[in-house]
């Protein structure tokens, strides 16, 4: 499970990918070991965890008012820092891997939206869980790493990473963002987008997990081969009693297309904020996109058609924070020297 490096000490290496919709969690020698929603269900009245990752997600809106299911992020902000510690603490459990945390090197992404305050409480919970050493990254930086960008060149390069909470761009030269900005429009949103359509458009409430099927069943930002309508079942407003309704893609799309045009607007911001010389880069480099939304029928020709540059989709839009981590893991003694000095910066300020 180690990791030798120059240093000359032997570590093992953890990557943990603390997003809104979803948990992934790398340990050297075994890959990644927790690839889950970012959930939690408690029995209120004991407080006892019952559901944890998929077996949380399989209860939403089928539990009664003794079951609290929570998510320690909301939007890319760490709604509760208790349960995100919690999440840490029960997912190493679960696999039996708490000793793993000991004499490690653990880097910690996180979406961009979190406050360096909360970047420090979540270090603290990794020093505390027995790491040696800790590093909370941003999202997109890592994904850029991971999408085969080599970030440390003194060249413009456009991330856009659309993830559960929130839509991060940004541009990244010479080892770090040189600007990013973030917008509150992401995966969950295209779940509530589609929920308030069927609702205003058919009378008929569905679920979370139904929105976010139909998003992935025929979910477009563009036309698509093999086009077919899709059953949805769900409550009637006026009736009260179950529906089914036929959904065409042509809907989602425009569902889809009001929210696509804030992120849209988020990327435009940020090349306008671009200096010109990596302005100039990102011409060449184009725009690369990960996250869950890449996935998205038509994102690459959506963006493409709009800004007349070429898109690249990230080979794994899921796992690219986790690829990016592999890259830090290749060389632990540069990635050590470089917590040191964060550290010793952090030292000096306090």
């Amino acid at each position: 499970m180690g990791t030798y490096n120059k240093i000359g000490k032997d570590y093992s290496f953890l990557a943990i990918d603390l997003g809104t919709a979803n948990t992934i969690a790398y340990v050297s020698g075994q890959g990644v070991v927790f690839n889950e929603p970012s959930l939690m269900a408690y029995d209120t009245f004991t407080n006892n965890l019952i559901g944890l990752g998929h077996d949380a997600y399989r209860m939403i809106g089928k539990t009664h008012d003794k079951i609290s299911i929570i998510s320690p992020l909301v939007d890319g902000v760490i709604s509760d820092m208790g349960a995100a510690q919690d999440l840490l603490k029960h997912i190493f459990g679960r696999l039996r891997l708490t000793n793993v945390w000991k004499n490690s090197i653990v880097v910690l992404a996180c979406p961009s939206g979190v406050t360096e305050l909360e970047k420090s409480a979540l270090k603290e919970i990794a020093l505390e869980m027995g790491a040696t050493y800790a590093l909370v990254e941003e999202e997109v930086k890592m994904a850029a790493v991971g999408a085969g960008i080599n970030i440390e060149l003194p060249e413009g390069n456009l991330i856009i990473d659309i993830g559960g909470g929130t839509t991060d761009a940004a541009i990244i030269s010479a080892g770090d963002i040189v600007i990013s900005r973030s917008v509150k429009v992401a995966g969950n949103h295209f779940d509530q987008e589609i929920r308030r359509y069927i609702r205003s458009e058919y009378n008929v409430i569905v679920g979370s997990k139904t929105a976010e099927a139909i998003k992935k069943d025929i979910g477009s930002v563009g036309k698509f081969k093999n086009e077919k309508p899709l059953r949805v079942f769900g409550r009637d407003v006026i009736t009260g009693l179950p529906r089914e309704i036929l959904l065409k893609p042509i809907e989602i799309k425009n569902v889809l297309l009001n929210p696509f045009s804030k992120i849209t607007d988020l990327i435009v911001e940020v090349l306008e904020k671009t200096p010109p010389e990596l302005a100039g880069d990102v011409i060449r480099n184009g725009i690369t996109v990960c996250g869950g939304g890449a996935l998205i029928r038509n994102v690459a020709d959506y963006f493409e058609s709009i800004f007349q540059l070429k898109v690249k989709i990230s080979p794994d839009p899921l796992l690219a924070v986790i690829a990016g981590a592999k890259v830090y893991e290749q060389n632990l003694g540069n990635l050590i020297e470089r917590i040191k000095l964060i550290d010793a910066k952090e030292y000096k300020i306090t």
